[in-house]
């Protein structure tokens, strides 16, 4: 079966060819942009000498750069996305880039598509509430952030693909994916890094974490599986921690924060007047809370992986092991 990775040479892209290889595909295909970073592939391929992974570098600018690297492959896992710049760069990497490469693949080629835990929506659910496949999309994208946006549009353009030309498509939301290399050591989950203090949003809130392996092997156990075509599948891992803990142990094993710990009860009162002098000052204020924000990201909710459980997934690094090497980069990069 012959795979091809977009995003290859990224932080979760990476992660998915060497659990490819752990799972037996000949010669993953490996995407990565002109001029881009190649370190992480490099090494994957000198350790695994006799494994060759075949890198190619192309772009998704247009549906005729897309043709040849989507010759002769069997399995897409699309990883590609936008996830910093505006919102015409996100939209950009995330969205045309897909409606590119889907103008030219066959029909024959399966899709696994990794989207975000950012389409639920999760706004109007009450505190508590159990997030999972049956949990509807976000009816207003527009009033999240920009990444979870561009998620949404692509998602409903990898649907309305599969619906009309029958592709085989099988979608993954994974939570917050981390690791060593994996860009911030905080999610926003658990708060925000403002001039001289760290907003700690996230209370006791349980964070959907996901290890950058075991979500690079959900993908792969997923793109092996009959049965995965159609679904949509949670990716986080078995042994979640809190906002708290996770915050605890940063400061434990990177360095201590000074901190403002803000109740959601506050923070939900605050975002309402940020949005109310938002509008009044016409924008001079930017509008970086607002009560629709806010209770997508900071009210308390739990998740469940039970569906992805049951293709078989198992979680290959455990939590507390996962922290400890994520956080020991981190300290590394002081």
């Amino acid at each position: 079966m012959k795979a091809l990775v977009t995003g290859s040479n990224g932080f979760l892209g990476a992660a998915v060819v060497e659990r490819l290889l752990a799972h037996g595909f000949a010669a993953p295909r490996c995407l990565v942009r002109p001029g881009s970073d190649r370190s992480r592939l490099d090494a994957i391929a000198a350790a695994h000498p006799d494994q060759p992974i075949e890198i190619v570098t192309g772009k998704l600018s247009s549906p005729r750069d897309c043709e040849p690297l989507i010759d002769g492959v069997d399995v897409l896992f699309h990883v590609a996305a936008g996830t910093a710049g505006g919102a015409a760069d996100m939209f950009l990497s995330s969205v045309v880039a897909s409606k590119n490469l889907l103008e030219v693949m066959p029909t024959s080629t399966k899709v696994v598509l990794v989207s975000s835990f950012g389409v639920y929506g999760v706004a109007d659910l009450p505190k508590g509430a159990v997030i999972d496949e049956s949990t509807p999309v976000d009816p207003q994208p527009h009033k999240r952030d920009i990444y979870s946006h561009s998620k949404h549009r692509q998602e409903q353009l990898f649907f309305d693909h599969a619906e009309r030309r029958g592709i085989a498509l099988t979608t993954l939301r994974p939570g917050v994916i981390y690791g060593p290399g994996g860009g911030g050591a905080m999610s926003s989950r658990v708060g925000l890094r403002m001039p001289g203090v760290f907003l700690y949003l996230g209370g006791d809130n349980i964070l959907p974490l996901s290890y950058v392996d075991n979500c690079a092997e959900a993908l792969v156990v997923a793109g092996k599986s009959d049965q995965a075509w159609g679904q949509i599948y949670n990716v986080h891992d078995d042994d979640l921690v809190s906002a708290r803990d996770f915050l605890a142990a940063y400061e434990e094993q990177v360095q201590p924060l000074r901190k403002l710990p803000v109740p959601y009860p506050l923070l939900l009162l605050g975002s309402h007047l940020v949005e109310r002098y938002h509008d009044y000052s016409r924008g001079q204020l930017p509008a970086i809370f607002t009560p629709y924000k806010t209770k997508t990201m900071w009210k308390s909710h739990r998740f469940s992986n039970a569906k992805l459980k049951s293709l078989g997934w198992k979680q290959l690094v455990s939590t507390e092991e996962g922290m400890r090497r994520a956080l020991a980069y981190h300290r590394s990069k002081l």
